[in-house]
């Protein structure tokens, strides 16, 4: 099966790295837009703990909605295409991005902090020089989970006519070609696996320097 796999994609191989280009960047821009949001709010809420947790608490219970259903209730508001599959993206990555900047920061010791502040250091130099750069493998290890999520569930975007490598996989369900749907699950598998050990031993590399 994996042979025959192979040779539908030798024959089909301008349509495979056109979507394989889509899913990378529907997944890459969900994950930047997402980062950016949160990096921002994480600090605020790290800031501002006790009025902080209804925000915390608010993007946690996203993560209760399955990423396909979010994918449904963009739909009838922003029609089918590229826009609501971002969009429900970004907000699938949202809670463990936020969550894990918010518990990044809170995790920094106070000792420390308090140190740089004695030292003469300003707001912004203790956030960039000391309680970031600590926080940082948590905060990777949130990224390191959304990348995973979203790749994933960019499989989903082909259901409203985003493209993707999840194409071949509807395309395969809906023909009864398994080797039509390897040609996308396989890839897919491979980008979430890659991205996990990449981000996985950023992680750890974050570790070891702050040690």
């Amino acid at each position: 099966m994996l042979g025959e796999a192979y040779a539908y994609y030798l024959a089909n191989q301008t349509r495979f790295w056109t979507e394989f280009g889509r899913h990378l960047t529907l997944s890459g821009a969900a994950l930047g837009i997402s980062i950016l949001v949160c990096l921002p709010l994480g600090i605020w809420a790290a800031r501002h703990a006790a009025s902080a947790q209804y925000l915390i608490n608010a993007v946690g219970t996203l993560r209760l909605v399955p990423s396909l259903a979010i994918l449904f209730l963009a739909q009838p508001y922003l029609g089918t295409g590229f826009t609501p599959a971002l969009i429900a993206l970004t907000v699938l990555a949202l809670p463990p991005i936020l969550i894990n900047v918010y518990a990044g920061l809170l995790g920094v010791e106070r000792a420390i902090v308090e140190a740089a502040q004695g030292m003469g250091m300003t707001v912004q130099q203790q956030l960039l020089q000391i309680e970031l750069p600590l926080a940082l493998p948590v905060i990777l290890a949130g990224i390191r989970i959304a990348a995973v999520e979203v790749i994933s569930s960019a499989t989903l975007a082909a259901f409203i006519g985003a493209g993707g490598l999840g194409i071949f996989i509807t395309r395969g369900f809906a023909l009864f070609e398994p080797r039509i749907m390897l040609v996308g699950a396989v890839p897919i598998a491979l980008l979430a696996l890659g991205s996990d050990l990449l981000l996985g031993q950023a992680e750890r590399w974050a570790t070891s320097y702050r040690s």
